[in-house]
């Protein structure tokens, strides 16, 4: 299995309903992007400070599979629509994991 977990801070500018379409739109992904296995996502429950803003964890059966994920049509309208506008800082790793 390979997983992609990536982290955003958004800008101070950001609204609460541009941070709702990024999560109804990432939310749409599993439907229309079948190497994913596994999504989750969310904002951050704020008990730590520093935290980022916002997670997506995502599962797939291997790299091939996310690296179809990352360059699909859909993914990167999301991220050039509803992401990047409101982006202050993003961090992401990907690794493999046993199931």
């Amino acid at each position: 299995m390979f997983r992609h977990v990536v982290l955003f801070t958004w800008t101070e500018e950001a609204t609460d309903e541009q941070k709702a379409r990024v999560v109804a739109e990432l939310g749409k992904l599993p439907g229309a992007i079948p190497e994913i296995r596994a999504y989750t996502l969310g904002a951050d429950a704020g008990v730590n400070p520093g935290n980022h803003e916002f997670a997506v964890v995502a599962d797939f059966d291997d790299v091939e599979d996310f690296l179809a994920y990352r360059d699909h049509p859909l993914h990167q309208a999301v991220i050039i629509e509803y992401i990047k506008p409101i982006l202050a800082s993003r961090a992401a790793v990907q690794f493999a994991f046993q199931a």
